[in-house]
């Protein structure tokens, strides 16, 4: 195993604070590589009084990292274009420091508009999808009918490929979802557009990642979402479409396991989730309320409101398992002040029985009542400085029972938005 790699993962429904992590982390890297998901991802970064909020782009551009988007990530040209001018603007120059992968998959509009016709249509079972296309971009490169960027930078190759789709989108569009129909000249116009405004910056990652780790160099990998929303391990069907738990990174970039390093788990001190689907923790009243306007819960990719609700031990240690965690990093501990007490769910019980397993079906994590167990809160504040000696006692408790329960030791406590509030172990 490379000792000097690591992985960022995400262990509950996203959201959980990944991209602060990957900003502290990656000054000791020479890589920062992104390999799923699309711009349904948002990582934010505060420095001081700036913001800075990432969709596409690894965080690691921030402190001028080199950075790659793997082949595992499905790509919106407008979305990433946009992001690299509002970077520009904000100080962070890209070029030359950003490579994306010739293999990874093109979000195309119609992907957006197939996206929101299905949600329409799907009434009160809609699966509560961010909009942007990613779905429907999975699905066509599971049915090898999709674009790749290596395909989007050849002109010649656009026109073809938007004759032959286009069609047979709009058969679906029209008498499916009776919905309207996409313009093919104008597909093809922003085809070629967004190629050549990408052609610089693409490239065979594959080789260029197997020859930086052959030199050695530090590569940091980081995820997108979290754990609960893999497609294979999450909360099926109230999940993404693809594969953010740590398994990823090796599918989504070219690099074998032996690569990937120590695994990093990012766990909020609580739980969120956006959209539907099952949570068993949540706190649908003003505590969870509380929660959401003290943490700013709210979607920095859609914006959407955030279900807050209580830790939720069962769901981290599956996590943990799957992901193959070696420490943690917990955030937004701070949020907790003035709580008391505070509740952790340790176990679940389904039909009269009390279980520590994770289910498979969605359905039967909705039947699951939490079992609690109580710890006291605090109303000082949460850190008086950067270690660890300077939690308050009911903080630094609090912090070594959820360790314990999912058992990785805590490298990294975030104790507010900011770069500066991190305790570093």
């Amino acid at each position: 195993m490379r000792e000097h790699n690591a992985c960022v993962v995400g262990m509950q429904w996203g959201d959980e604070g990944k991209g602060k992590i990957i900003d502290l982390l990656s000054e000791e890297f020479d890589l920062v590589v992104r390999a799923q998901g699309g711009s349904n991802a948002g990582h934010t970064v505060v420095i001081g009084d700036r913001q800075f909020i990432l969709h596409l782009v690894p965080s690691g551009i921030i402190r001028g990292a080199d950075c790659v988007i793997g082949n595992g990530v499905v790509i919106d040209p407008d979305q990433l274009l946009a992001e690299i001018e509002e970077l520009r603007e904000q100080g962070v120059e890209v070029a030359g420091k950003l490579l994306v992968s010739d293999r990874a998959q093109v979000v195309c509009p119609y992907h957006k508009a197939l996206d929101g016709a299905r949600e329409q249509a799907m009434g009160d079972g809609k699966l509560g999808t961010t909009l942007r296309g990613i779905g429907p971009a999975y699905a066509d490169k599971a049915y090898r009918t999709g674009l790749r960027i290596g395909q989007l930078i050849d002109p010649g190759f656009v026109r073809d490929f938007f004759e032959t789709q286009v069609p047979l989108v709009n058969k679906v569009l029209q008498h499916v979802y009776e919905a309207e129909p996409v313009d093919l000249d104008e597909l093809v116009e922003w085809g070629l557009r967004s190629g050549s405004a990408l052609k610089t910056m693409v490239g065979d990652t594959v080789e260029f990642l197997d020859q930086a780790a052959r030199d050695g160099q530090a590569i940091l990998f980081e995820g997108a979402q979290g754990a609960l929303l893999d497609i294979d391990f999450g909360t099926y069907p109230y999940c993404t479409s693809s594969n953010s738990t740590a398994g990823g990174f090796i599918t989504g970039t070219g690099l074998p396991a032996a690569e990937l390093g120590r695994t990093l788990g990012v766990l909020k001190t609580y739980t969120t989730r956006v959209g539907a689907g099952p949570f068993p923790t949540e706190l649908d009243d003003e505590l969870g309320e509380h929660i959401r306007q003290q943490g700013g819960e709210f979607g920095a990719t859609t914006g959407r409101p955030r279900r807050c609700g209580w830790f939720d031990a069962v769901a981290a240690r599956y996590s943990a398992r799957l992901n193959g965690v070696t420490e943690l990093a917990l955030t937004k501990l701070d949020v907790l002040e003035g709580i008391d007490p505070l509740k952790i769910c340790v176990a679940y019980e389904i039909d009269g029985r009390e279980t520590e397993v994770f289910p498979a079906q969605a359905d039967r994590l909705a039947a699951a009542v939490p079992v609690y167990e109580e710890m006291p809160g605090w109303k000082e504040a949460t850190a008086t400085g950067d270690t660890f000696d300077t939690l308050c006692p009911q903080a630094a408790a609090y912090v070594n029972k959820l360790t314990e329960l999912v058992n990785a030791p805590a490298k990294i406590v975030s104790v507010g938005s900011d770069r500066a509030q991190t305790i570093i172990g």
